[in-house]
């Protein structure tokens, strides 16, 4: 049955191959909408490859499309003519193994590409669903980027894509467009930040798969320094493991005309950027925590950018005051009220009583939820001196139970006002605690 599938999809893209191998075309149409889910500054987005429906990052920061937890799929996708190659990322581990597979069908909305190559790791911790709390199954950037003109409205969370040849600008006159230089099919911006009162233009990689607002390289002769008020937090996850680092904020970065101060700037320790910094120009990278304030249109075609200011520009530059990283770990038994049960009144002549409505419940069922585990957890925190410990799990946080938040929820609640107090109720090995502590600022 797999290999008359695989002869199928072969013969298909062998017709089209017309087409141009690895080109992404948009069907019945010139353009097509297509709704994103926007979780911790990141674009997810639905693609169906070989006829599954997957969710996507979308990650200006790679060339090829990646499958992650690969082994989860294998029974439900089919993907065809592989070969066993290492792929290497940010990280401080080393390379992983994956498969490179051509001639996939790929379609993103009304977008299709009838011979598309991918790369499928097999590594099971290299999966991003836990630490966001929505499935992800891969990431996508360049491939789906090149073949048109990309517009991103983060505002309304609305992805549009255009056909080049057809497209027709449109007239804003508070839109300013740059120019973007690519180095392995990655899109960068010149841009000028200020640290420590200096000015400084530096080379920066788009990088939509970041939700961090802009992480800088530690270069001397450039006079990009940390300054003095940071401290050592873990970063994120690439594809070749864990990246740590220090947060601060700098004073100032300048897009053109368009400035933001006291931006929140991140410097990954230089283990875990070695394989990035090979592009000696690149200074770092601009993420979601920057991107998300401005609509986008993305013109790879042309080698430019085009950025209008949205409603999200003027905001706070926040951070995570308490120290914990939370991942959804699996899943926990709960107790919940059995609504489906109808509720009784007593219905009596007696006036008296009918007065008062007296309910009859008491049923209940019990469901999985999921469970939120602290993974990363700061030394000196205020939630390390606390108590807290890796491996807990969050039962309730401020006397609400913490499967009636999603993780972006749990998580934006790290992020409050210098001196809000948390309270949470976890589970230790079996074992019910209480903590308290209050968010602390350190910048």
């Amino acid at each position: 049955m797999k290999k008359i599938f695989i002869c199928s999809l072969f013969f298909l893209s062998f017709c089209l191959s017309s087409l141009a191998q690895g080109k992404f075309i948009l069907q019945k149409g010139t353009h097509d909408k297509i709704n994103f889910k926007l979780i911790h500054n990141l674009i997810i987005i639905p693609v169906e490859i070989n006829g599954v429906v997957l969710s996507f990052l979308l990650d200006t920061g790679v060339s090829k499309p990646i499958i992650f937890n690969f082994l989860n799929l294998t029974e439900e996708l089919q993907i065809n003519q592989t070969e066993r190659i290492f792929l290497r990322g940010l990280g401080e581990g080393e390379s992983v193994e994956a498969l490179k597979s051509k001639n996939n069908i790929f379609r993103i909305g009304k977008a299709i590409s009838f011979s598309q190559d991918l790369y499928a790791i097999f590594d099971p911790a290299l999966n991003f669903a836990p630490k966001l709390g929505v499935p992800i199954h891969g990431i996508i950037g360049y491939d789906l980027l090149k073949d048109f003109i990309v517009e991103i409205n983060y505002s309304q969370k609305v992805m549009r894509l255009y056909d080049p040849e057809s497209y027709k600008k449109k007239k804003c006159k508070k839109c300013k467009s740059f120019e973007l230089n690519f180095f392995n099919k990655k899109p960068y911006i010149d841009a000028d930040l200020m640290i420590n009162n200096i000015d400084i233009p530096v080379k920066l990689l788009i990088d939509t798969g970041g939700s961090d607002a802009l992480w800088l390289f530690e270069d001397d002769s450039k006079h990009i320094s940390i300054p003095k008020k940071h401290f050592v937090d873990f970063l994120g996850r690439g594809l070749s493991g864990s990246v740590y680092g220090k947060r601060t904020k700098i004073d100032e970065i300048s897009l053109g005309e368009f400035k933001l101060k006291k931006v929140n700037a991140a410097f990954p320790d230089s283990t875990s950027i070695a394989f990035a910094r090979k592009f000696k120009e690149r200074n770092g990278s601009i993420g979601g925590g920057i991107l998300k304030r401005f609509n986008i249109i993305f013109d790879y075609p042309n080698s430019r950018i085009t950025l209008k200011k949205n409603h999200h520009f003027r905001n706070p530059f926040y951070y995570n005051k308490s120290g914990i990283v939370l991942e959804h770990s699996g899943v926990r038994v709960v107790k919940k009220i059995d609504r489906s049960i109808e509720i009784t009144t007593f219905n009596n002549k007696n006036e008296s009583i009918t007065r008062t409505p007296m309910v009859v419940s008491g049923s209940y069922k019990y469901v999985l939820a999921p469970a939120f585990t602290i993974v990363e957890l700061r030394k000196d925190s205020p939630a390390h001196r606390a108590g807290l410990q890796l491996g807990d799990v969050i039962l309730s946080i401020n006397n609400k139970q913490a499967h009636a938040y999603t993780l972006q929820e749990v998580t934006q609640l790290f992020y409050g006002k210098n001196g809000d107090q948390i309270r949470l109720l976890i589970d230790r090995k079996g074992v019910q605690m209480r903590f308290k502590f209050k968010l602390e600022s350190l910048l």
